[in-house]
This record gives C-alpha cells, sequence and structure tokens, in this order.
C-alpha cells in the first residue's frame, strides 16, 4: 500500500512538474496569496479599516510580483529599497491630490522614470514599478493628507509582510528552482517518450492527433530546457558543472527529438521530413500499418516503455538489478550485433533508443551523482567510459565579451520611457473627460500594454487581450458582487483566490490573467462601498481608452514596426545559425574546439526572441492569412534549421572524447554552399534591395568523394553528420523563397 501511494504521489508529482516546470506560476502564486493573507491579518489585529486593508492588500501584492532577482540577497537589497520607494510615491500622491494639474504631470515624470530606470536590470524595472503601482493605489483607496499615516503604516506591514513570506514562508533558491527545473524536465522528456510510442499504434485517423502532441510535447521539453540554461550559473557552484549539466540537457534533448523522427519515418513511406515536428498544421505523412507488425513491434513498445521508466525512477529507486537489465539493454542497441531483425528504418529506431538511453544515462550521472556499476555490460561500461571522457573535456568555457548597446533614443528603455509618457499624457486627458475620479484606469492600460512588448504589433494584440479580458471580468465582478454584499472577509478570501489564479495563468493566457484582475477589483469596490454596475462599465471604457492611447503612441512616436523587429531578430537568428555551423563543421574537420554549447544556446535565445516578435503576425484575429502563414513557416523552418545545427554542435563536442568519431577534413568544403546561402538570405533581410541569390546543387553528401581504394566514403557518424547538413541545407534553400531570395541555377 505504502509503494502504491508513493507511486501516486510521485505520478502527480510529475504531473505537476511538467505542466508548471520549477513550480515556477505556483511560487508566484503562493507567494503573493500569502504577503497579502499576512498583511491583512497583521492589519485586521490593529482594527484597520477597510480602506487600510485594502491598501495594505494591494501594496503587499507589489512588494511581492515585483521583485524578479533570482538571489535571495538581492531581493533583499531591493525588497528594502523598495520601502522608500512606496512611501514617497504615496506621500506625494496624498499632497498632490487637491492639485490636479501638478498631480497630473507629476504622474506622467514618475511614470518616465519607471521605465527609464528598467535600463538597470531587475533591481531598476522593481523599484520603477513600485512606484508607480503604489501610486496608482493611492489614487485607488483615495488618499489623503489626513489618512496618511495610517495608509503609510499599512504599506510598511504590506512589505514587512512581503519579506516573511519570501524568506521563511515560501522561500526560494536558484539551486531549489533549477533542481525542480530538472524535475520538470525529466517528466517531459518521459511524457514526449510516451507520445512517441503511440506513433507505433497509431492509424490513418488517429495521426494528425498524435502528431500534434508530438510537436506540442517535443516544444515544451525545449523551453524547459531553456528555462534550465537560464539558471545554470546561479544554480550550480561553479561553471564547469553548469557547462556539464547544459550539455547533458542538450543531449537528451536532440536524442529524444532524433527518437521522434525515427520513429516517424518508419511509420512513413519515405523518410519523414524534420519540418514536419516543428510546423503547425503540417500534414502528417501517409502512414499504414504498424512499422514492424509481429515481434519487432512489440519490442519496440517494451523498450519505449523502458526507455520511459528509466528517465522517471527516482535517485532513490534507481539502484537494483531490474533497472540495470532494462538499461543494459536499451544501451546494447548502440552495437550492429544486438539490433533485432527488422526492415533498416526499424533498426534504426533501435539505434535512437540506443542512444536515447546513453544520453538519459549521462543525464542522470550529471544531476544525481555517480550510479551503481555492478551489473554493466561491456556496453554499458563503454558508455560510461565516453561519458567520462566527455566530463574530463569540458571546462569552464571561456568568458564572453560585452556587447556593444544603443545609446540615446535608441535604446529600448529611452524608446519606451517617451512612448508610454504620451500615451499616458493621452490617457490622463481622455480620462478625465470619461471620469474625473477613476481617470487612472485609462492610464493603467496604457502602462500595461507597454509591459515587455517591443513593437507595434505587440502592443496592439496585448491591448485586445486586456480589453476582451477585461470585458469578460466586468460580468463576473457584476455577479460577484451581488452574491457577496456586505459579507467582507467572504469577499477578502475570493480576492486571494482571484489573485492567485491571476499570477498562475499570467504566463499562460493574458486574456485570463486580465480577467481575474477585473473581477477582482469588483470585489475591491465593493468592499470601499463604491461599487456600482456605472463603475464596471467605467472600467471597459477607461482601460478600451487606455489600451487605445498606448496603440497611439507607439504607432506614431519613435515607433518600431513589426516588420522592423522582425526582420532585425530574424538576421539576428541568421547570424547565430551561421556561427553554430561553421563552428561544428570547422571541428568536426579537424579544426581547434570551440564552446559550441554557448553558441547554440544564443541561437535557441535569438529564436525564442523572434518567435515572440511574430506572435502579432501569427495571432488568430490577423485578417492576413498569408502573411500569417507565411510567418509561421519561417519560423517552423528556422526552429528546423536550429535542431540540426544543435545536432551538429553536439555531435562536434563529442570529437575530443569519443573513440568512434574522428574528423573529416572533407566536411569543410561540403557545408561552404550552405553558408554563402544563410549569409545571402540575411543580407536580403537586411536589405531588401540587395542583389544576392541562393546557390542550388548537388546533395551534400554527393560532395564527400569516394577513396580510390574503394574504402567506403563515410562512417556512420559521418554519414549522421552529413544527413544533419542535407537537412540544413534543404531548410535554407525553403527559407528562400518566402523570403523573396532568388534562386540561381545550378553551376556546372
Amino acid at each position: 500500500m505504502k509503494a502504491a501511494g508513493r507511486s501516486k504521489r510521485t505520478r502527480l508529482r510529475d504531473r505537476v512538474a511538467a505542466s508548471d516546470p520549477g513550480l515556477l506560476r505556483l511560487t508566484a502564486g503562493l507567494r503573493t496569496v500569502g504577503a497579502i493573507a499576512l498583511a491583512l491579518a497583521v492589519l485586521a489585529a490593529f482594527d484597520a479599516d477597510v480602506t487600510h486593508l485594502v491598501a495594505g492588500a494591494m501594496a503587499a501584492m507589489v512588494a511581492t510580483f515585483a521583485i524578479r532577482e533570482k538571489e535571495p540577497k538581492g531581493q533583499a537589497v531591493t525588497l528594502a529599497l523598495g520601502l522608500p520607494v512606496a512611501l514617497a510615491s504615496v506621500s506625494i500622491s496624498a499632497l498632490l491630490t487637491s492639485r490636479v494639474v501638478i498631480g497630473d504631470a507629476f504622474f506622467v515624470v514618475l511614470i518616465f522614470c519607471a521605465v527609464f530606470v528598467r535600463r538597470f536590470g531587475d533591481r531598476g524595472t522593481a523599484l520603477g514599478l513600485i512606484g508607480f503601482q503604489v501610486y496608482f493605489v493611492s489614487l485607488f483607496v483615495g488618499a489623503k493628507v489626513s489618512v496618511l499615516p495610517g495608509l503609510l503604516g499599512a504599506i510598511a506591514v504590506a512589505f514587512l509582510c512581503s519579506a516573511v513570506v519570501r524568506f521563511a514562508v515560501v522561500p526560494e533558491t536558484p539551486a531549489g528552482v533549477l533542481q525542480r527545473l530538472r524535475q520538470a524536465f525529466r517528466a517531459r522528456l518521459a511524457q514526449l517518450i510516451a507520445t512517441q510510442s503511440e506513433l507505433l499504434d497509431a492509424g490513418p485517423d488517429g495521426i494528425e492527433k498524435t502528431l500534434e502532441h508530438l510537436r506540442d510535447g517535443t516544444a515544451r521539453l525545449h523551453e524547459t530546457a531553456l528555462m534550465i540554461q537560464s539558471r545554470l550559473e546561479e544554480g550550480t557552484p561553479d561553471a564547469s558543472t553548469a557547462r556539464l549539466v547544459q550539455r547533458r540537457i542538450a543531449d537528451a534533448e536532440i536524442a529524444a527529438e532524433r527518437l521522434g523522427l525515427l520513429l516517424l519515418t518508419a511509420r512513413s513511406a519515405e523518410r519523414a521530413d524534420t519540418l514536419t515536428l516543428h510546423l503547425p498544421g503540417a500534414p502528417a505523412p501517409s502512414v499504414g500499418h504498424s512499422p514492424a507488425p509481429g515481434e519487432a513491434t512489440e519490442i519496440l513498445r517494451r523498450d519505449l516503455g523502458a526507455l520511459r521508466t528509466l528517465v522517471l525512477r527516482p535517485p532513490a529507486e534507481a539502484r537494483g538489478t531490474a533497472l540495470s537489465h532494462l538499461r543494459n539493454r536499451l544501451l546494447g542497441y548502440r552495437d550492429e550485433e544486438n539490433l533485432p531483425e527488422a526492415i533498416p528504418a526499424v533498426q534504426d529506431v533501435f539505434r535512437g533508443i540506443g542512444e536515447t538511453a546513453r544520453a538519459v544515462m549521462g543525464l542522470r550521472i550529471a544531476l544525481d551523482g555517480p550510479q551503481d556499476e555492478s551489473d554493466d555490460t561491456p556496453a554499458t561500461t563503454r558508455s560510461r567510459e565516453e561519458l567520462d571522457a566527455e566530463d574530463a573535456a569540458i571546462d569552464g568555457g571561456e568568458e564572453t565579451a560585452p556587447k556593444d548597446e544603443p545609446t540615446g533614443l535608441r535604446r529600448p528603455t529611452t524608446r519606451a520611457a517617451v512612448q508610454v509618457s504620451v500615451g499616458s499624457s493621452l490617457a490622463i486627458l481622455g480620462g478625465e473627460l470619461l471620469s474625473a475620479e477613476r481617470w487612472y484606469w485609462a492610464v493603467l492600460a496604457c502602462w500595461i500594454v507597454f509591459l515587455n512588448t517591443a513593437s507595434t504589433g505587440e502592443i496592439l494584440v496585448k491591448g485586445y487581450r486586456r480589453v476582451l479580458g477585461t470585458m469578460l471580468g466586468v460580468v463576473a465582478g457584476i455577479v460577484l458582487a451581488g452574491l457577496v454584499g456586505g459579507h467582507t472577509w467572504i469577499a477578502f478570501g475570493l480576492v486571494l483566490l482571484f489573485i492567485f489564479a491571476m499570477f498562475y495563468t499570467a504566463p499562460l493566457s493574458y486574456t485570463l490573467m486580465s480577467f481575474f484582475v477585473t473581477a477582482m477589483l469588483g470585489l475591491l469596490y465593493t468592499l470601499l462601498h463604491t461599487y456600482s454596475l456605472s463603475v464596471l462599465l467605467l472600467r471597459v471604457e477607461e482601460t478600451a481608452l487606455g489600451a487605445a492611447c498606448g496603440i497611439v503612441a507607439a504607432a506614431l512616436v519613435l515607433p518600431i514596426r513589426t516588420d522592423r523587429r522582425t526582420n532585425e531578430l530574424l538576421g539576428t537568428v541568421l547570424e547565430r545559425l551561421t556561427d553554430v555551423t561553421e563552428g561544428a563543421v570547422d571541428q568536426l574537420s579537424g579544426g581547434p574546439a570551440a564552446d559550441l554549447l554557448d553558441t547554440a544556446r544564443e541561437l535557441d535565445q535569438a529564436l525564442g526572441d523572434l518567435r515572440a516578435a511574430t506572435q502579432p503576425l501569427t495571432h488568430p484575429i490577423t485578417p492576413l492569412r498569408a502573411r500569417r502563414n507565411t510567418a509561421q513557416y519561417v519560423v517552423a523552418l528556422l526552429e528546423t534549421c536550429a535542431y540540426h545545427a544543435r545536432s551538429l554542435a553536439a555531435t562536434a563536442e563529442l570529437l575530443p572524447a569519443h573513440p568512434s568519431i574522428a574528423a573529416d577534413p572533407r566536411l569543410r568544403g561540403a557545408v561552404r554552399r550552405t553558408v554563402r546561402n544563410i549569409e545571402a538570405i540575411a543580407a536580403r533581410v537586411a536589405d531588401e534591395d540587395a542583389e544576392t541569390e541562393v546557390e542550388t546543387g548537388p546533395s551534400i553528401a554527393s560532395l564527400l568523394a569516394p577513396d580510390a581504394a574503394g574504402v567506403p566514403r563515410y562512417g556512420r557518424i559521418t554519414g549522421r553528420v552529413l544527413r544533419h547538413l542535407e537537412r540544413l541545407d534543404e531548410a535554407v534553400m525553403g527559407l528562400a523563397r518566402p523570403l523573396g531570395v532568388p534562386v540561381a541555377p545550378p553551376k556546372r
């Protein structure tokens, strides 16, 4: 019974870890709700009135969510600096409440400064956010000089409660977050393997759905890998350990994605296109019956289940002959003599299982330390020796030189500060025409649509989502206000529930977050005895006005067009793709070792920025369907390119320590055309008038001439490298058409 209960808890933990990597959303929600609940309890113990309770609750929320630094020491310093900023903000607001013009002018200056200081990193962003939001809180509760001492005390209590919850009740360290992210990676890897096993039995009617799950699982695994990479420096004891974990995470991700492609190829009549895993809505390859009816299919199904068990088994339960038997059997598929009798495509799947098992073992060693070696077979021992040799070759890497930052109005923070100040000024003027008492809602909406946006299109989409969520929240607020009535603590309980939901859903859906914010504010209005249907309808009007002012300011004041931003980011992706490809092939050709892992991570980060910037173009409401399809196709092709480039980099990193991989100088010549084509596309993206064209020619594999003595042209490892180069070359050629780059005829 105990074992069954533990198994259920483990499965539940894995599901939660996979849905919320690192438990970052859960932690944010619990911290915020805990800080608010504690602040309410302390203020209630001092018989504070409802106004002070509301002010304390909102200040506790601000003090908790504004701070985003990773180290506890830095969080404490920022929280300590934020208190005087908050006290000064509410004091100035109370003093200027009767001086409308001066108060409005100061609010605009405060908004400019709050955005301008983002250039100073997480601390500057947090202090600017605290200053703005607490000023807004003072306007919301109608702060006056007569009640200022009580408000200052409530805000001080709120910050103190936020500190207690942050550092004592719900503590969070970089090492702890990294550990939870590792668990999330394992859980998502296991989910992806489970989805891959479904390919074995998916028929023509179910292949589309299975393939969609496969795409989602692959994307979620990559997302978790990037989250881990962003936390490695703070969560590991030294740079060498960070590089080791990064390497093992990359190995496991690449091996799992390759296994999915091999399974898909085994189910189709021809080799599966890598793009199938990256392009939403791409047609599934034609499939018939299982790839290898009978014994081979059963072995595949069994071994995919065994692989999933290896991934999920906790370190405390990882010992024993049964698990060793599974591991040894899967690693044995790395040797040709251990492959079952089957068609070549199915044998490739078994090889992929063996390579994935090796990556899983390397990941387990990197994350959990040395493993039990008592039952190792020769194949397992050889895999361990390879991993040990690779680990010894990993060093701290080289420090990267600081990059030049733009200055003046070209600096993003300066441009955004000017834009949001102009938009807020318009929102103040328009908001006061709608309501002299609640004009600040328009300013808040204008402020929020500028957060984490960098182009006019992004602001337009965010404004639309804000208005939609607000409208839905108004309906919920009307219903809840009628149900709650004068029940103060029931209303506060619902407020806490909505705040938790707001933070838990914020990374998933901005519309949902806006819904919970508006529903919560309806309850706060009820508590302040200022609720009415006209007030909630006014909130919709003010929100729409503020969003419109933000869009107008973004479009007319120092605008960054969506096309311009996406082109800049596309150029960066192509540049990083060139760096990774050239660096990997140069090393595989016998060149000096390079820091390929960091270069590949920069490629992934650049691609992530591009994917986010194209959201306005790919949004379902966009009327430009052809443009949306083109943007999705280009991003999918780039993701395909990035996958093959990462695979090349991972193979090149093995070169110094892997006994079965040898440098092949011919590879350097085989990749030249691909690199020239990438550079030609990048030049055309940077300048539409550039006279560039991409070149076609013979396949990459055919560029390696056979040996005069009849020796095979290349071995299995070189063949895999050539397949990646071939797919990369095809994907780059595919980019030329949607980006308008002409194709030159093949040279004789």
